[in-house]
Order: C-alpha cells, then structure tokens, then sequence
C-alpha cells in the first residue's frame, strides 16, 4: 500500500472528524441519560468523551509532524 503525506493527512483528518463526532454524542447521550437517573452511567459517559477528546489531540500532533 502506498501512502503518501497526503493521504495520511486525510486519513488523520478522518479520524478527529470521527471521533469529534462521537464525542459530541456522548456528551448529549450523558446529559439524557443522567436526566434520567443514571447519574454513575453519565459520568462513564462523559470520561469516554473526554478521552475521545484527549485522542484527537493527539491525532493532530501527529498531524502536525506531517511536513
């Protein structure tokens, strides 16, 4: 497989696109769900959005070692 520096900026790009995504819903999934009483549930939740968050960043650290 070839893989140019184009391609795995796109390719990273992708992938902090992707997990913002999903950060995004479980930050809105963990506000309903400990609305509806499951507030030890929730707060799992929320942890994996920020560790969906600590990975883009550093997705784009290796982005940004891409010259």
């Amino acid at each position: 497989m070839e893989l140019d520096k184009a391609k795995l900026k796109h390719l990273i790009e992708h992938w902090i696109e992707h997990n913002d995504s999903h950060s995004r819903s479980f930050t809105e999934w963990s506000t309903k769900i400990e609305a509806a009483g499951y507030a030890d549930i929730s707060d799992d939740i929320k942890k994996a959005a920020e560790k969906m968050n600590e990975c883009s960043k550093l997705l784009e650290e290796a982005k940004g070692k891409i010259k």
